[in-house]
């Protein structure tokens, strides 16, 4: 690379590298102050633990409640990523693939859920759920989820589905594949990665979701992660290295499975490009 070039793209890295120690370094913080003693963080709140307190958080994981929180917090990040894709998918390509009168007003509405913030609808939920039944039910807060998600979702895959050359849908055609065919053998494999995208989005929006499991979970059977954080942090409200080791292995799961999303994102991406 010429000297022009580097002196080109050295501003670029140095944002890059700024915008990772911000948020590495936060991570890498709470990580190091979980293995402190309160003490120990009172006294060297940036220094490296000595002696390494290990007992923060293996208390935490041989804690039932903290792995009943991560189960339900995995079973409505699941429930609302199966219906928000699969309902979005189907909706994104009747918007994408068919003419019909009134679709763009109709997609324009899907799109004004966009600028409906939740907070608006959260009495109205509240006493639509409890007339329904659904509080204390896992299924009053993956439904409003996973309604609340559409808009979006659709948004990224009608984009997606439009891209697909209508020479690929003709021949389907003309090999007997029908719509709903086409749709489930050509334009899903095919969507993959746009798939990926919004699934991710799913599954980390639902696992981070604070507000909604508070309105509806009134039982701590049913509590989320989020919840579990808050409740832990007015139970040790004085012993901050506990709490910031749970808040570090409140994280793991949800960073992992974006690791692992990632990847394969990336991979199906790759694997596209090299098709002829």
């Amino acid at each position: 690379m010429s000297t022009r070039g580097k002196g080109r793209t050295l501003p670029l890295h140095v944002v890059l590298v700024a915008v990772g120690a911000a948020m590495a370094v936060p991570l890498l913080y709470a990580l190091l102050s979980g293995f402190k003693s309160t003490d120990q963080l009172s006294r060297n709140p940036v220094g490296l633990p000595h002696p390494w307190v290990f007992s923060n958080y293996t208390d935490i994981l041989a804690s039932g409640s903290f792995w009943r929180l991560v189960g339900n917090s995995t079973l409505i990040a699941v429930g609302t990523t199966v219906i928000v894709v699969a309902v979005s998918a189907l909706a994104a390509f009747s918007f994408a693939r068919f003419a019909f009168r009134g679709r763009e007003v109709l997609f324009t509405l899907f799109t004004m859920g966009l600028m409906f913030p939740f907070a608006v609808a959260a009495l109205p939920l509240f006493l639509l759920l409890r007339s329904m039944g659904l509080l204390d039910n896992p299924l009053g807060v993956i439904l409003p989820q996973a309604a609340f998600g559409l808009p979006m979702t659709i948004i990224i895959l009608r984009g997606f589905f439009r891209q697909i050359p209508g020479e690929l849908e003709e021949a389907a055609t003309l090999d007997g594949c029908g719509p709903l065919g086409f749709f489930w053998r050509v334009l899903l494999p095919m969507a993959r990665p746009a798939l990926g995208t919004v699934s991710v989005l799913a599954v980390v929006t639902s696992w981070n979701n604070f507000f909604l499991p508070l309105l509806v979970f009134t039982d701590s059977t049913w509590w989320t992660i989020p919840i579990g954080v808050q409740q832990f942090q007015g139970q040790y409200s004085t012993e901050y290295a506990r709490v910031f080791a749970y808040l570090v292995l409140a994280m793991v799961p949800a960073l992992a499975f974006y690791s692992v999303a990632e990847r394969q994102l990336v991979g199906g991406l790759t694997a596209g490009a090299t098709k002829g």
